[in-house]
């Protein structure tokens, strides 16, 4: 497990991220230097607007850095294939799926395409890991339901278990709690850091429930305007890293308790 823990499935390099209009570089966030630990649950938070869309965007190729380097397990992202990237990186979007008539059991199968022949036949392995992704989703029951029929919750938990289906190193979710009520974004954030533990993946999601965050992550991105830092979650506290994220006359961070509160 030390040898695990050791493991760095997730590591940029003097990072810059933003975007580039007319030869001019937009600088989102710069100096970003993170190192994700194998069988980890990472939470990246930041202030609406502050850039971990963006961020999420760079570390997945959706969208070009503009300057530094990102490696997965110790290679460079830009040497990987399409289908080789596939294999090691699966991603969980907040966008509605394209057909929400396919059922449970087709959608989560839809995880296997990097490996499945181009007839996309699916292989007693596919099967066997399909039924893993549903079982460690406790949706076991939801098989044979078309996705029309589920409730946000379920339908996230789904989509989740298709990212397991990919069965890739590295997992990253973009604000996988958002529509859900409060019980659902505990359920969901409990299910992701079960499932690091359990399958020894990586696993990093961006959020803006802080508060949860700071309870379950084994790590910690924070996002600022001047800024981007990992560390634990008591390590960030003890920083005062926290006290930062949001102007001081409404929000204030209580590091007694390790959560915000609003200022009376």
């Amino acid at each position: 497990m030390k040898n695990e823990q050791q493991h760095i499935v997730l590591e940029t390099k003097n990072l810059s991220v933003g975007y580039t209009s007319k030869k001019r570089a937009n600088v989102i966030a710069d100096s970003i230097n993170i190192a994700l630990q194998k069988g980890q649950l990472i939470g990246l938070v930041g202030a609406n607007g502050i850039g971990k869309s963006t961020l999420l965007r760079t570390l997945t190729t959706v969208q070009k850095p503009l300057q530094g380097d990102i490696f997965i397990n110790s290679k460079s992202i830009t040497d990987y294939t399409t289908v080789e990237l596939a294999k090691q990186l699966s991603l969980v979007l907040t966008e509605q799926i394209a057909s929400k008539n396919l059922s449970v059991f087709e959608l989560v199968a839809l995880g296997r395409q990097p490996y499945t022949n181009w007839v996309g036949n699916l292989s007693d392995n596919d099967l066997k890991i399909i039924e893993q992704a549903l079982l460690h989703t406790n949706i076991i029951a939801l098989r044979d339901k078309k996705c029309f029929e589920l409730s946000d919750g379920q339908l996230q938990k789904v989509m989740i278990a298709r990212a397991l289906a990919q069965d890739t190193d590295l997992i990253i979710l973009d604000e996988p709690t958002t529509h859900l009520d409060m019980y659902h974004k505990a359920y969901i954030l409990k299910l992701l850091q079960k499932l690091a533990k359990e399958t020894g993946k990586t696993i990093l999601f961006s959020s803006h429930e802080i508060d949860l965050a700071i309870q379950l992550c084994d790590t910690i991105i924070v996002m600022s305007s001047t800024e981007v830092i990992s560390g634990s979650p008591c390590q960030l506290i003890a920083n005062g890293t926290f006290n930062t994220l949001f102007p001081e006359d409404l929000i204030a961070f209580d590091q007694s308790t390790g959560s915000f509160k609003v200022k009376k």
